[in-house]
């Protein structure tokens, strides 16, 4: 970590200490004493959102799957817009790197500093400004925690139209800035429709009021849609408005177990047309997944075929408003699959216990690998013809240098979770498979990333996806919005024109 550095020569900077990244340290100003003084006052003298203790360092500076870190000097909380605009403003007179942060649940290293940038948490902004359970529209800051707003919108029947695995600690500005997909995208959408407005703050401390509860406003450039997907490069999303979903009355969740891939999208496509309406989520697991979660104490539902396990699950959910109906049709759906062998075996959960039992099987999936060395993630969306080919083939290459291979996903939206884990991961390992799995990603026309972000991860891979005039336009923005580049640096946009 950098020594505060008063009067002197700027310090060399550690670097990164992520495996995938080889870069230099922008030319910025090293943190000082004078600027820990301002930000102190910017806080009212309150210290304690000055954050220089070295542990809560190293946590914040560091990934949850440990895989990327940095060395920042402090770490700053504000609550208020006006506090983080003073603080961007200073920040980038001062030339000064920030790393906004949520609650670091992201996975391609986009919310940790890659070298010493000031990590700037919105975590203290979460307050609910208000919901009104006749439009279903939220408004609430940056820092409230996905889980806590379920429990504050439940009170109106009302649910957030979108869920992740990581509701318990994952923030909703941080799900706007990475245009977080999650579980019912199929259902509800992407946050591109569901977001009515935002407010966001500028690198230079301007404040970006997009903020709007009307769902249909057009008057010009849709501004407020550069900041979803952004990932902190633009600006720091302050606040948040967005369409809530009624909260349905009625809630079932099958689990189907299934001999082989064309099988699945037999299930789906029949799902489609059956269930309709009250369709709102499609998952699948592979064997190898639903044998790693077993390592977190979980257990497969589903009496294997013939004594042999099975190759495929699948996870449906149905949402409406009326049981008996939903039910019924959910059982003609299953008697169907079974009547015509599409599906080896299948349990229906109704009750809450019984429907969290078995989502539990899904969401437990992303850190399943954990306990088994360093994991390699790619979240990528695929033409469902593609969409499992992509697994044997990394299967049929890495199987003798990984420790175990897993896919599960979104398949009702075509976006897979492809979990590699190794011992140890070196940029000499990683780089072949990152060259192997994006370059078929981009063959087959996918997405080399559906939900998780670019970070620092894909950066130097975006030309997979985008066109070149696409990501000139791209650093045009940059540019044009962050002329001094002080906003998450090293992320999204590759280097060089």
């Amino acid at each position: 970590r950098p020594v505060l550095n008063r009067n002197g020569p700027i310090p060399a900077v550690e670097g990164t200490r992520s495996y995938s990244v080889n870069l230099e340290r922008g030319p910025y100003s090293v943190v000082n004493e004078s600027d820990l003084h301002f930000f102190k006052s910017v806080f009212s003298g309150e210290e304690s959102r000055v954050v220089t203790d070295e542990d809560a360092l190293n946590t914040a500076s560091t990934c949850w799957l440990g895989v990327y870190a940095g060395h920042s000097s402090v770490l700053l909380r504000p609550q208020t817009t006006l506090e983080l605009s003073s603080i961007l403003k200073y920040c980038n007179d001062r030339n000064l790197a920030v790393v906004p942060q949520g609650g670091n649940t992201d996975l391609v290293g986009g919310s940790v500093p890659v070298f010493d940038e000031i990590i700037l948490s919105t975590s203290l902004m979460n307050n609910v400004i208000d919901i009104n359970p006749t439009t279903g529209v939220l408004v609430c800051q940056a820092g409230c925690i996905h889980d806590h707003l379920t429990d504050a919108l439940c009170d109106h029947d009302l649910i957030l139209p979108y869920d992740l695995a990581a509701k318990g600690s994952c923030q909703i500005g941080g799900n706007v800035a990475t245009n977080a997909g999650g579980l019912r995208l199929l259902r509800y959408g992407s946050l591109h429709g569901t977001v009515l407005g935002l407010e966001a703050v500028l690198a230079d401390g301007r404040v970006l009021d997009c903020m709007s509860t009307v769902r249909k406003d057009n008057t010009g450039y849709d501004v407020k849609q550069l900041f979803i997907g952004s990932e902190g490069s633009l600006g720091v999303i302050s606040k948040v408005s967005i369409l809530c979903a009624q909260k349905p009355a009625a809630v079932n969740v099958a689990l189907f177990g299934l001999a082989d891939f064309k099988r699945v999208l037999e299930v789906y496509r029949r799902a489609k047309s059956d269930l309709g309406e009250i369709l709102s989520a499609v998952e699948f697991l592979d064997y190898y997944t639903m044998e790693s979660v077993k390592h977190m104490g979980l257990s497969d539902p589903l009496s294997p075929d013939n004594g042999n396990p099975f190759p495929f699950y699948m996870l449906i959910e149905t949402s409406g408003s009326n049981s008996q109906h939903d039910t019924e049709k959910l059982q003609s759906f299953i008697d169907d699959l079974i009547s015509n062998s599409v599906v080896s075996d299948g349990v229906i959960g109704t009750d809450l216990t019984k429907i969290q039992n078995l989502w539990k099987l899904r969401e437990a999936a992303s850190g399943s690998l954990l306990h088994l060395g360093k994991v390699l993630k790619f979240d990528i969306s695929l033409p469902l013809d593609n969409y499992y080919q992509i697994v044997e083939d990394v299967r049929e290459r890495y199987s003798d240098s990984s420790t175990c291979i897993i896919a599960y996903g979104h398949i009702g939206d075509g976006n897979l979770h492809l979990n590699i884990s190794m011992p140890e991961l070196r940029p000499e390992t990683q780089k072949p498979i990152d060259d192997f799995v994006l370059s078929k990603v981009s063959e087959w026309k996918g997405s080399i990333s559906a939900e998780h972000g670019i970070g620092q991860h894909k950066r130097d891979y975006l030309h997979l996806t985008k066109s070149l005039p696409v990501i000139s336009l791209m650093k045009q923005l940059k540019k044009l919005m962050d002329p001094n580049n002080i906003l998450n640096p090293y992320k999204v946009l590759p280097d060089g024109e």
